[in-house]
């Protein structure tokens, strides 16, 4: 079993660490062109070891999640800067040369997706934030765990620029190069933490499980998640709302623009709220009188007209249909027994969190044990401990995790009482 005796939290902090101002071997320049993504799959090809990676995306200002630099370093090859949006269609050669490799990078499951819409998919993994959080380490980003583990400030301060932006300036690109140059040696400190732990094998199922698992289908009626859209009450509002985040979520796409930028929330709940008749009541209304908007009119008028015109069985709901248990604040009325459940399976794993210094949200997913408690299994079957573990198995629980958990858990909710239960026993 892991010894969490030896914890991150435990080291000494660095008292003065060395700027990390520029590259050591300068900033490459950008591949931009077939010829140099040949040249770069050879140059990389050369080194040994893992492959450090990280990706810049222009989130809050694109609509889609493609990556806009990508970032390669290797031990014997040097910094790889490429641009994949002028070579989309020539990046064979190099993924035939890093595919294969160990990749190494900083919250993998954020970059992971934008990388293997152009071809590019990692073979083995390894996730120095994720490792970060297994190790106990308090803060998990880049720079903390640059600055506490290798001695380096990291400085940050681009990382949510608007990444499509082209040519990018130079004190961009020199950011993007410093990010991977730390991550070969912060793999090889954070390994040796986790392995002095004992958790070296719980990583392991860990990054293969962030490798390996889908990507996760889109949530139904995500015009539900609207900025504020919980002050109306009326099924028509919502129904506004709902034309007018379907109306903007086309033309966002279409003109690969974040919706936000091209209709605020607030503008939709406004109108939603108001419902104006026309035009010109719309333009009235704040930010749609914006010269920016005024051409759109025409296209939210119609969203709210679509609205307005819906028969009454039309309309949404006022709250969306659950899947799953409920809200836990309504599991004490609701379910008695269940709340009792949850409360004795949260001890439970506040309990081995502390133990182990792992996050508990890193020992099982909080979503995953809501529904083990609700009506996951049967409390009082004979085989309750085998039924857990068949329970978290299905809900892709990693092996470590149900190993660690399954016998606190089957005996928390053996043992579970409602409040009034317990009260009266004593």
């Amino acid at each position: 079993m892991p010894d969490a005796s030896e914890s991150v939290a435990d080291q000494a902090p660095v008292d003065a660490p060395t700027p990390l101002l520029v590259p050591a071997d300068g900033v490459p320049a950008v591949v931009e062109s077939s010829a140099g993504v040949r040249a770069a799959a050879e140059l990389l090809a050369g080194g040994h070891g893992p492959l450090a990676v990280d990706a810049e995306r222009a989130s809050g200002f694109r609509y889609s999640n493609r990556a806009y630099l990508v970032q390669l370093r290797r031990a014997g090859a040097g910094t790889v800067l490429l641009d994949p949006i002028p070579v989309a269609a020539d990046l064979a050669p190099l993924a035939e040369v890093i595919n294969p490799l160990e990749w190494i990078l900083h919250a993998a499951d954020q970059d992971l997706p934008c990388l293997a819409e152009i071809g590019l998919r990692p073979t083995a993994l390894y996730d120095t934030e994720l490792a970060g959080r297994l190790a106990g380490l308090e803060r998990v980003g880049l720079a903390p765990m640059v600055e506490r583990l290798l001695g380096y400030e990291l400085r940050k301060g681009h990382g949510a620029a608007d990444w499509s932006l082209r040519p990018l300036p130079d004190d961009w690109l020199n950011y993007a190069a410093l990010d991977v140059e730390v991550l070969l040696e912060l793999r090889s400190a954070i390994d040796e933490i986790l392995t002095g732990q004992g958790k070296d094998g719980w990583a392991a199922e860990e990054f293969e499980y962030v490798r390996t698992r889908p990507a996760a289908a889109p949530k139904p009626d995500r015009w539900r998640r609207t900025s504020q859209i919980h002050t109306l009450k009326a099924p028509r509002q919502l129904a506004v709302v709902r034309e007018l985040w379907t109306a903007r979520d086309k033309l966002a796409s279409e003109r690969d623009v974040a919706p936000g930028r091209v209709l605020p929330d607030s503008a939709i709940v406004s109108a939603a709220g108001t419902d104006p008749k026309s035009v010109g009541e719309l333009r009235r209304l704040p930010i749609f009188g914006g010269p920016r908007q005024r051409r759109n009119s025409r296209l939210w008028m119609e969203a709210i007209e679509r609205a307005r015109a819906l028969a009454p069985n039309e309309l949404p709901p006022v709250n969306q249909q659950q899947d799953g248990p409920p809200q836990v604040n309504r599991w004490a009325k609701r379910d008695p027994e269940a709340a009792a459940r949850l409360t004795a399976a949260r001890a439970v794993m506040a309990e081995l969190g502390d133990q182990y210094s792992v996050p508990v949200e890193n020992l099982l997913s909080p979503e995953l044990l809501r529904r083990l408690c609700w009506d996951g299994v049967d409390p009082t079957s004979a085989t309750l401990t085998d039924d857990v573990d068949a329970y978290l198995t299905t809900g892709s629980a990693r092996r470590w995790q149900r190993e660690l958990e399954v016998p606190g858990l089957a005996t928390a909710l053996k043992n579970a009482q409602p409040a009034e239960a317990a009260q009266a026993s004593d």
